[in-house]
């Protein structure tokens, strides 16, 4: 059996209006220290955001959320913060904040598969039920050929 690894993940949020708690879950990010891995990936449901307050500055949040994968990425490209190492900046990039972007807590995982762990996440926290990739292409994500399936139960 492959090694499962122990990762750390939070869901990012938007908070339209801090004051009433209403969020839109956005994004991932993933930290796994075994690996040295940290990623994030973002997926704006913009229509979803628009229903809670339609005088949100869409542009704003959009570059918000842009720097955080570059953050992860780390590099010169990324500022002070993303020359932490990558821990640090998991931890930075989690901390608590009372801004219209937030993260979840920090839950704990275990997984073969990090970038699937991330679609994952995003398939079950960010993605709303009508834009849920199918079954094939969750497969795929993690690593699964779909044709090895068929081919094994014939």
């Amino acid at each position: 059996m492959p090694d499962r690894f122990l990762y750390d993940y939070a869901i990012i949020r938007v908070v339209p209006k801090v004051e009433r708690e209403e969020f839109i879950n956005v994004g991932a990010i993933v930290s796994c220290s075994t690996k040295k891995f940290l990623e994030a990936r973002i997926e704006i449901d913009e229509q979803r955001l628009m229903a809670i307050d339609s005088t949100l500055d869409l542009e704003m949040i959009r570059n918000h959320l842009a720097v955080i994968p570059i953050i992860c990425a780390g590099g010169s490209e990324s500022g002070a913060i993303g020359q932490l190492p990558h821990r640090e900046r998991f931890h930075w990039l989690v901390a608590p904040r009372s801004t219209i972007v937030q993260t979840s807590r920090v839950h704990t995982g275990f997984c073969q598969n990090l970038p699937g762990a991330i679609e994952h996440l995003l398939d079950t926290m960010v993605r709303s039920s009508c834009r849920k990739p199918s079954v094939k292409a969750r497969l795929l994500a993690v690593g699964i050929d779909t044709h090895e399936i068929r081919s094994h139960s014939s």
